[in-house]
């Protein structure tokens, strides 16, 4: 009888295990989402997450198809795929996935939300997108800022002519020398000013005052963790997660507060320079309506700039000399086209940009391989609608995978093969593209500086090439990291540089 009894006990306890998931494969095809691997109960498909989530997604696609349904702890998403895909979610379906996902890392670095990159999409989010936009983004605002721009890369080649004159070496950490080229264009935009002064980049204290920057505004915490899929994890401080993220957000909030006591403090003493900085506009607008524009909301505005204009843009940098050094048949023609059309009587400006087709080809070329985020930033739903035939219900996230698109064999012909002559287009084929590369996403919650980033990339990029010779310093392929984005990613790019002897008079008259 106790034997029996016991059996009864064993059989219970596998229904208990095995009913939600049979209930759930029920329900899953009654309700016809998407298609979806075997789930666990709580942890849902997180056991598939072997390897960084993009690559891990990426393998599933090519498993389940474009449009995939997970489960990972309590948070539904789905997953797309493919340019047809996300062509829906962000155009037919672009408001309903309009809105951001509440998350760990929003709630700690967002200024309660207020940054228009992850606030709700509405009022507060339409005002603030309008705002960036007139201010920094529009092509009025992009042109008024071109000489902006061609001074700072002027500065760039500059300081860096005379590094590799003073230096012993003529080798140049690239990671470091990228980062505070953007993060300085980045502070004369917002403040009208350097951080790093041009006599200290690339010494002991500019890579000093880089690094710390670097650890405050260039974070690895990603934007998903444990704790969003767990919420409870949050009540015991998992890997102190919540922590390590308030600490940041003090740092960066220690910096932009700096910066205004800066500005108001130049205001009261009369000592304000007429200067035309984002800062002066946007505490003339406090001003004006303080009960909208509080500090808080006008340190989020900044901490767009700052974060992702420096991210993005540094991190393309590498990658584009990156792969260059490795393809220098793909050097040398960029050189030939830079040196045909600029020659070496001057330093390239953005106005020559337009004659470089081929530069802007191997950028592409640069983020299809190497997107600046594998996974755009994630989207969540407010109701219910249908993706490639499939229901979606209203609260999941939609997370938009830039990086499997990108190298989809369907999609594009060799795709792990760097061939910058794919985005040659010919007439009447410029908008072959579209949602086949998203690097900057698509839809109202695209990015909107990807103009401005694209012209400070495409000139320091341009200017690097024209007026320097460069050599790996490492012994083996840069090839065979490839497969290993974020080692690579976190490893200094360290080239030997030269100046070229062409240019040697026009570097020594900057």
């Amino acid at each position: 009888m106790e034997n029996q009894y016991l059996s009864y006990l064993c059989y219970l306890a596998i229904l208990a295990l095995f009913l939600p998931i049979l209930l759930r494969y029920f329900f899953h095809g009654r309700r016809n989402l998407p298609p979806s691997p075997l789930s666990l109960p709580v942890i849902g498909h997180l056991y598939l997450v072997k390897k960084t989530l993009h690559l891990t997604l990426t393998s599933l696609a090519a498993k389940y198809g474009p449009v995939l349904y997970l489960k990972l702890g309590s948070m539904p998403l789905i997953v797309v795929s493919s340019p047809s895909a996300i062509e829906e979610c962000l155009t037919k379906n672009d408001i309903i996935f309009a809105n951001r996902p509440r998350t760990l890392a929003g709630d700690k670095f967002t200024f309660n939300y207020t940054v228009y990159v992850w606030a709700p999409y509405g009022q507060l989010w339409r005002i603030l997108r309008r705002l960036t936009v007139v201010e920094l983004f529009s092509s009025q605002s992009l042109h008024k800022t071109s000489t902006l721009r061609d001074q700072e890369v002027g500065i760039f080649i500059r300081s860096l002519y005379r590094f590799t004159k003073a230096s012993s070496s003529t080798k140049v950490d690239l990671t470091n020398w990228a980062f505070t080229l953007v993060f300085n264009l980045m502070t004369k935009i917002i403040a009208g000013r350097h951080i790093v002064n041009e006599e200290d980049a690339g010494m002991e204290k500019g890579i000093e005052m880089i690094d710390k920057l670097r650890g405050t505004f260039l974070v690895t915490i990603s934007f998903l963790n444990m704790c969003d899929f767990f919420p409870m994890l949050r009540w015991i401080g998992y890997k102190g997660l919540e922590k390590k993220m308030a600490l940041i957000h003090n740092k960066r909030n220690e910096f932009l507060n700096s910066l205004l006591d800066e500005f108001r403090h130049k205001k009261i003493s009369g000592n304000m320079e007429k200067k035309t900085t984002l800062i002066e506009t946007l505490l003339s607008f406090q001003e004006s309506e303080p009960e909208f524009y509080t500090d808080d909301i006008i340190k989020s505005i900044m901490l767009v700039v700052f974060v992702a204009g420096t991210e993005t843009s540094s991190s393309t940098i590498q990658w584009v000399m990156r792969l260059l050094l490795a393809h220098p048949e793909t050097l040398h023609k960029l050189r030939a086209d830079i040196d045909s059309k600029v020659g070496n009587k001057r330093l390239m400006n953005e106005s020559d940009l337009s004659k470089l087709p081929y530069l802007r080809c191997v950028i592409n070329e640069t983020m299809r391989l190497y997107p600046p985020i594998p996974l755009l930033l994630p989207h969540y739903s407010t109701e219910d609608c249908t993706v490639g035939g499939y229901n979606v219900p209203k609260h999941t996230m939609l997370l938009v995978n830039a990086w499997a698109v990108h190298r989809h064999p369907k999609v594009w012909e060799e795709p792990d093969k760097f061939k910058p002559e794919r985005f040659e287009a010919t007439e009447g084929e410029t908008e072959r593209f579209n949602y086949k590369l998203v690097p900057f996403g698509m839809g109202r919650r695209a990015c909107p500086g990807a103009d401005m980033g694209l012209r400070a990339v495409s000139l320091a990029l341009g200017a690097l090439i024209q007026c320097f010779d460069w050599q790996i310093e490492e012994d083996e392929s840069l090839e065979a990291s490839y497969n290993s984005r974020m080692s690579m990613q976190n490893k200094p790019l360290k080239a030997v540089c030269t100046p070229r002897q062409y240019l040697l008079q026009l570097l020594s008259h900057l």
